[in-house]
C-alpha cells in the first residue's frame, strides 16, 4: 500500500490495540505502543531512503529485505529497544505488550502489500520471487477513507475505540475477502470475455483505483503481450507488446540499471530507437498501463559500439521520457 494508507493503519491498529487490558489500563503505555504500530506500519518501507542514493537500487531493494520474514521479527524487536526505555518501560511485561503490538504492524504492513501489483520479498531468505497477488490497488480509497473516519470518530470522542476499531477490522477482512473472490471470478472468466484467445495464453487481472475497472495482460506462447483493459464487463485490448530482437537490446542486459529493472520485473518488453548517435533502449513493465502507456520504464542511451551514454529507471511518461533524451540527435 501506499504511505498514507500504511500510516492511517498504524493510527487503527493504536485503536484496536485498547483489546489489551494492559493498554486501555495504562494512558503511558497506550501512548508508547501508539508510536510503535505507526512506526511499525512505516518500518519496511525504510528501504526508500536508497531513492536518494540511485533510483535502481532502490527499485532493486524496495519490498525486498525489509519485508523479509526474519524483519517480521527484527523490526517489533528495534522498535520495543527504541520505545520502551523512552516511555520508561525496563520490565518484560509492558515491553511484551509494545513487541506484540509492534509485530501486528509489521506483519499487516507486510501482509497488505502482497495483495499489490508491485508485490514483495515476504518468501526471503527461502525465495527471492517477487509474490505479487495482483487484487487491491496501491492506494484504496475504501481501505483509506474507512481509516480515517474510524481514527476521526475516535480522536473526537464520538465513538470508543474497542467496537469501533474491532467493526473497522472486521469489515476491512471482509472487503480483502471480497476483493480476492471478485479477482479470482474476474480472472475466470477474462478467457471467455476474449473472443481472439489461443491455446497457452495466460491472463493477469490487475486492479486499478476503480473497483470496476482492471488492466488485462496477456501473455502469449511466442513471448509477446496483449494489453488492455476490463471496465464494467467490456474488455478492450490497446497494445500488443513485443520484445525487439535488435543486438542493442542484448547489450542493454548488462547495465546495472537495466538488471535492476529485469530483476523486479517478469512482465518486460523492449524497443529499439536508432540514432545518428546510437541507440535508445527502453525497456517497459506491461502490467503497468496508464493512459495507453508503460509509465514504469528503465532507459538506456547507448553510442554505435553499445557504450552506455546516459540511463533512467523509474516512473515517468513517454512525453517526460521525449524531454529528458531530447538532448539526443534524432530524438
Amino acid at each position: 500500500m501506499d504511505t498514507a494508507t500504511h500510516f492511517v493503519m498504524g493510527l487503527g491498529l493504536a485503536g484496536l490495540s485498547f483489546v489489551d487490558p494492559a493498554v486501555s489500563a495504562s494512558g503511558t503505555l497506550a501512548g508508547a505502543v501508539m508510536i510503535a504500530t505507526v512506526l511499525a506500519s512505516q518500518a519496511p518501507d525504510a528501504d526508500t531512503v536508497l531513492r536518494l542514493k540511485d533510483n535502481a537500487l532502490y527499485i532493486r531493494n524496495h519490498r525486498g529485505i525489509t519485508h523479509s520474514l526474519p524483519f517480521l521479527l527484527l523490526w517489533p524487536l528495534l522498535i520495543t529497544l527504541v520505545i520502551g526505555p523512552i516511555f520508561g518501560f525496563l520490565e518484560l511485561r509492558p515491553l511484551s505488550h509494545i513487541a506484540l503490538w509492534s509485530f501486528i504492524g509489521v506483519a499487516v504492513h507486510v501482509f497488505t502489500d502482497l495483495f499489490n501489483t508491485y508485490g514483495t520479498q515476504a518468501a526471503r531468505p527461502f525465495t527471492e520471487k517477487w509474490i505479487a497477488w495482483n487484487i487491491i490497488h496501491i492506494f484504496d480509497p475504501f481501505i483509506f477513507g474507512s481509516h480515517a473516519a474510524a481514527i476521526i470518530l475516535w480522536i473526537s470522542g464520538i465513538c470508543p475505540p474497542v467496537p469501533l476499531f474491532i467493526s473497522l477490522y472486521s469489515g476491512i477482512i471482509a472487503y480483502y475477502v471480497w476483493r480476492t473472490l471478485v479477482h479470482w471470478r474476474i480472472t475466470r472468466g477474462v478467457r471467455v470475455k476474449d473472443v481472439h484467445h489461443d491455446a497457452g495464453d495466460r491472463y493477469f487481472v490487475i486492479p486499478t483505483i476503480s473497483p470496476t475497472r482492471w488492466n488485462v495482460v496477456k501473455a502469449k506462447p511466442d513471448g509477446t503481450y496483449n494489453v488492455g483493459q476490463l471496465n464494467n464487463s467490456k474488455l478492450e485490448w490497446f497494445k500488443h507488446a513485443v520484445c525487439s530482437d535488435h543486438p542493442a537490446v542484448e547489450h542493454s542486459k548488462s547495465h546495472p540499471d537495466i538488471q535492476a529493472f529485469l530483476y523486479f520485473t517478469s512482465y518486460a518488453v523492449a524497443d529499439v530507437e536508432e540514432l545518428p548517435s546510437g541507440y535508445i533502449v527502453r525497456w517497459g513493465d506491461v502490467r503497468y498501463l496508464h493512459r495507453k502507456q508503460f509509465p514504469f520504464v528503465a532507459v538506456l542511451v547507448m553510442d554505435h559500439n553499445y557504450r552506455a551514454l546516459n540511463t533512467y529507471v523509474g516512473w515517468l511518461s513517454s512525453d517526460k521520457l521525449d524531454e529528458r533524451f531530447a538532448i539526443y540527435p534524432g530524438t
